[in-house]
């Protein structure tokens, strides 16, 4: 399948990037559907459409890699991260995003604990967010998790992690096959049902960027 790309802007224009598509956003954007074209288009192409989707909303529609910056205020950490902070102690963490990423981080993931470093280490990293040193370690990174923010490394990571179900074991063919297409549930093979709905009606709309008819 090769995506006709003047439909494709223009869908993604008006309807993700609010009319206006800087050069790097259209870049990022031109890269993932190459990449797709050259060497994934044998798969079901609502996986190219979450996958879109995915970078799309890890990367704050930038579509390029970004890197987890964790500079939360006390608030922001009681909302995303409450079980991690005893009640008060966010306060001490606000706005120390080293601090932050080692207490959030450490002993998962295959990362040590806090005092090791490896929360702020292996930070959230490329189109995906790749996050924890297992990770890393898959991709062959653990030694430089500083490569995840390679164009060429970030693209294969999104695509081979989400369709192999590297990330979490969750593979985009259990949620889009013969008898589904699950644009919510899909959110697992990422991060469980962290802002599901609204990723996958970001995948609905590549969906018909990229050509598709959603029955």
């Amino acid at each position: 399948m090769r995506v006709e790309r003047a439909r494709y802007f223009d869908q993604v224009r008006s309807r993700l990037h609010e009319g206006k598509l800087t050069d790097a956003a259209r870049a990022g954007h031109e890269v993932l559907l190459s990449a797709w074209e050259a060497k994934y288009a044998k798969h079901d192409p609502r996986f190219l459409a979450y996958c879109l989707a995915t970078a799309f909303h890890e990367t704050g529609g930038a579509m390029q890699p970004v890197e987890e910056n964790l500079n939360y205020s006390a608030e922001g950490l009681r909302r995303v991260f409450p079980k991690y902070f005893l009640p008060g102690e966010e306060h001490e963490f606000a706005r120390k995003p080293e601090r932050i990423a080692n207490r959030v981080y450490s002993n998962r993931m295959g990362n040590g604990r806090g005092e090791s470093g490896d929360g702020w280490r292996f930070r959230g990293r490329g189109l995906v967010q790749i996050t924890g040193r297992d990770n890393y370690r898959t991709y062959g990174m653990d030694d430089a998790p500083e490569k995840a923010m390679e164009p060429e490394r970030a693209v294969k990571i999104l695509f081979d992690g989400m369709i192999a179900g590297k990330f979490t074991g969750h593979a985009l063919c259990d949620f889009f096959n013969d008898h589904a297409s699950d644009w919510v549930g899909a959110r697992r093979v990422v991060n469980g049902l962290n802002r599901a709905e609204e990723i996958g009606l970001f995948g609905v709309i590549f969906a018909t960027a990229i050509g598709l008819r959603l029955g």
